[in-house]
This record gives structure tokens, C-alpha cells and sequence, in this order.
């Protein structure tokens, strides 16, 4: 498996499907999610003639272990080099959940001049010459729920803001496992069941902990490509409104809910979910 080190010494992976010379689409997986969680995505774009990356963020699937980089700006940092690695220009950037919020945290890094953020033949942020369009598929921008945001996590607010992700994902208990039918949890279980551990290490609670507590709408709000945000109209952790909320933020935004559809959204229901990715891609 093709593999390059960040600049922190660490070794991260990617796979390649499609056609090296089409337009790049790079598939960011969530928290504890390996990069073939991608699967139901990858062939239908590789057929439809993209260069198909699936990256696996330091930590995640194949890439390494590691105690260092546990925040959310190191992996867009991550996110930089790896565009910068593969000399990848007008790209889509895909990311799921955590790797969502990790897009914004590498457009936060270029534009504040983070580690491994500058590209160096032009000498101009990574960010403003190699992304195209975005998709962030069920992650809301701001964790924490507020008076100005009530689309955040269930029931994260300010008196629990310290103590909720202490140990784990609690289970807000919007929506049951059971609810999701057979097969929407048959799909779930043949792209995750076998993956990840459950418990969370140390180093896995900082970084979800630093998700937690991060607020990406003010880089929503400078992003000048298109972005479209989709959500699982059954979400375990947020209201689906937030991908309109948003979109209303970005300048190019556009949302998505998917019916019967959860978190997982590219998972659950994939066939609705890469017809509107498809789509979007060929705007």
C-alpha cells in the first residue's frame, strides 16, 4: 500500500482506484473509520472516470499509531501534504464526519500558514490552488450547541462541555441501532464492524475531545469553492437541519438530507448518497 511521511515523522497511507490522469477526488473517513469505509463510493467514481484517493488519517486503518498530532489542525496538516505528496490540483475533497471537520481544519492551516501548509513550487497556500469543491457528508461545523447554533452534538452544551466526550461518544438516544432495519445495519456492519477497536485510547480521546470543542464556521464562511453539505435525515448525533444551517453559511453552499438515512450516511444508503455525489461532481 502506497504510503509518505508527514513532516512530524509520521507514516500515512492512501489507496488509488480510477483513472491517473482524471480529475482527483480524495475520500477522508471519519472518527475510527478506516479509508475503505469508502467502498460503495469508489468504484461508481473510479468508473465514472475520477482518480479515486482514500486517505486514512494518521491513527486510522493502515496509517500509523501514533501518540503525536492528536488535533484537528495537525490532521488538516496532514490533509496538505498529502495534496502537496501526489501534486494533486483541482481536487474534491470528501470527508465524513470527523473528516469533514478535518477539510476545514486544513483550509484553517493554509490560511494561517500551518506546518506543511505552503506549497512549495508556487509558494502560495495549499489551499488555494489544489481544491475545487467540497463535501462534507454528516458533520456539523460547531459541536457545541449554542444561541446561535442549536445543531450541534444532542445535549452538548456549555455546562457539559468538559465532561460529555471525557471517555467515549456518549449514545444521545435520538435513534436506536434497531430503527435502521436490517440492512442499513448489515451495510454498517460489513464496512466498520470488523475495523476499529471500541475502546478509545488516550490519544483518541484528545483528538475527539479537540473536534469537540471546535468551531469551523468562520472558514466556512471565507471557503470560495462549491460546497455541498449532506445529512442523514436519522443522524445519531445532530439534528439534520445543520446542513442547511450550514450551507447558508458558505458563499457556493448547497445541502442534501437523505431519507432513512443515519451518520453513516455513505454507507446506510449508498446508492442515493453517490447519485447526488455524482452529481454534484459534475456541476
Amino acid at each position: 500500500m502506497p504510503d509518505f511521511t508527514t513532516d512530524d515523522g509520521v507514516r500515512l497511507n492512501w489507496t488509488e482506484q480510477g483513472d491517473p490522469a482524471g480529475r482527483p477526488v480524495v475520500l477522508i473517513a471519519g472518527f475510527k473509520a478506516p479509508a475503505t469505509s469508502w467502498k460503495p463510493q469508489q468504484g461508481p467514481l473510479a468508473e465514472a472516470g475520477y482518480r479515486v484517493i482514500s486517505f486514512d488519517r494518521r491513527g486510522h486503518g493502515l496509517s500509523e499509531r501514533t501518540e503525536a498530532g492528536a488535533t484537528m489542525l495537525r490532521h488538516g496538516a496532514d490533509v496538505a501534504q498529502l495534496l502537496r505528496h501526489l501534486d494533486l490540483r483541482g481536487a474534491a475533497l470528501v470527508g465524513g464526519s470527523m473528516g469533514g471537520n478535518s477539510i476545514w481544519a486544513f483550509l484553517a492551516g493554509t490560511a494561517g500558514g500551518a506546518a506543511g501548509s505552503t506549497d512549495e513550487s508556487t509558494g502560495e497556500s495549499a489551499g488555494e490552488s489544489r481544491v475545487d469543491r467540497i463535501v462534507i457528508v454528516d458533520q456539523t461545523p460547531r459541536m457545541l450547541n449554542s444561541d446561535d447554533w442549536p445543531y450541534g452534538f444532542y445535549d452538548y452544551t456549555e455546562a457539559n462541555r468538559d465532561t460529555l466526550f471525557a471517555t467515549t461518544i456518549p449514545d444521545p438516544g435520538r435513534w436506536s441501532v434497531a430503527s435502521k432495519g436490517p440492512v442499513r445495519i448489515a451495510r454498517l456492519l460489513k464496512a466498520l464492524g470488523g475495523g476499529e477497536r471500541r475502546e478509545l485510547t488516550g490519544t483518541e480521546r484528545r483528538l475527539l475531545n479537540d473536534h469537540a470543542r471546535a468551531d469551523w464556521r468562520p472558514v466556512i464562511a471565507r471557503t470560495s469553492v462549491p460546497v455541498l453539505f449532506v445529512a442523514g435525515r436519522e443522524s445519531e448525533f445532530w439534528p439534520a437541519e445543520h446542513a442547511a444551517a450550514a450551507a447558508s453559511l458558505a458563499p457556493r453552499g448547497d445541502s442534501l438530507v437523505i431519507e432513512k438515512d443515519g451518520h453513516a450516511a455513505n454507507i446506510e444508503q449508498p446508492k442515493a448518497f453517490t447519485a447526488a455525489l455524482l452529481e454534484f461532481l459534475a456541476r
